[in-house]
């Protein structure tokens, strides 16, 4: 008869990370929608493509922030009755909310920056370098709100912070470029660029989004580690039906059968305490472990 099942509720910082996440999604949030604003202005008066290429960049983050914000909090509900694993995965669908708008936004603003090859308009070049000084300093501002966040609505949005600030930063070179060159083509290529690149990361962000969604194993564990780890504690003669995914891109969740010989209650414990301090050194969160004898009906297929 198999023993029953031990789950892993040692204490995390799951929550407080959450928490944090929050407030920078929040400070980020008003910073990049005052930016926004004055970028939209200075993308107009300036007559630069790239600036406003930057602007519609910035204000899909000022939605993306926001949704990101309002999700982060909802990930700090508990468990309830509908949600046994609380509502953390909430918070990973701000970092697949972004690679979507990101897309579009980067798609639109090829259509408008492709075509102005032919046809490049002069801007103020003098105007775009004072704007992308400010623009470098406002996300950088924003990014550095959000470094280090631990799930991927913070990743995302810092990816889509740190974007900005590369973007404004290409702003800047081709401003002065401009500013002495006249070459007028320079503004529409940095808008292809900077799109290009916004897209290329994008479509990495939503990939990793939709991975944790199906339940993909987490990047940087080694399944088969794992298992001849396990294989390898005392009295452990099997392992199948291990299973891992994770709710939204940090914590991490394991299931998993050990068949074992013929031990005594003290003996079981022994390894599944052994089992449980293995996977938390290997980064697993909550882990699930049962415990079968080597005659014992598992009553599921083997993975």
């Amino acid at each position: 008869m198999g023993t029953p099942h031990v789950h892993d509720h040692s204490d995390h910082p799951h929550g407080h990370v959450h928490a944090a996440g929050a407030v920078a999604l929040r400070t980020a949030f008003f910073i990049n929608l005052a930016f926004t604003v004055i970028e939209l202005v200075g993308g107009w008066w300036t007559g630069s493509i790239a600036v406003l290429t930057d602007a519609m960049h910035d204000a899909g983050d000022c939605l993306v922030l926001g949704a990101a914000w309002y999700l982060q909090r909802v990930a700090l509900k508990g468990r309830d009755a509908q949600y046994s694993y609380g509502y953390g995965r909430y918070s990973m669908l701000g970092g697949w909310l972004t690679s979507v708008v990101l897309i579009i936004g980067a798609l639109f603003m090829l259509s408008v920056s492709v075509p102005r090859l032919w046809a490049p308009e002069m801007p103020d070049a003098t105007g775009m370098i004072g704007i992308a000084l400010f623009g470098l300093a406002m996300n950088g501002l924003a990014a550095w709100k959000l470094h280090g966040g631990g799930t991927l609505n913070e990743r995302g949005a810092y990816l889509h912070l740190l974007e900005d600030v590369l973007g404004w930063a290409a702003v800047l070179v081709g401003a002065i470029i401009i500013h002495f060159t006249g070459w007028a083509i320079v503004d529409p290529l940095m808008s292809i660029g900077i799109s290009l690149f916004i897209l290329w990361n994008a479509v990495g962000t939503l990939r990793k989004g939709t991975g944790i969604l199906m339940q993909e194993i987490p990047d940087g564990l080694d399944m088969q580690a794992v298992r001849e780890q396990l294989l390898a504690l005392p009295h452990v003669t099997d392992v199948h039906d291990q299973h891992t995914w994770t709710l939204d891109g940090s914590f991490i969740v394991h299931t998993v059968h050990l068949v074992v010989g013929q031990v005594d209650l003290a003996q079981a414990l022994v390894v599944k305490a052994q089992a449980r301090s293995l996977m938390e050194e290997q980064g697993i969160h909550h882990a699930t472990i049962e415990l079968e004898w080597a005659d014992e009906e598992c009553g599921l297929e083997h993975h």
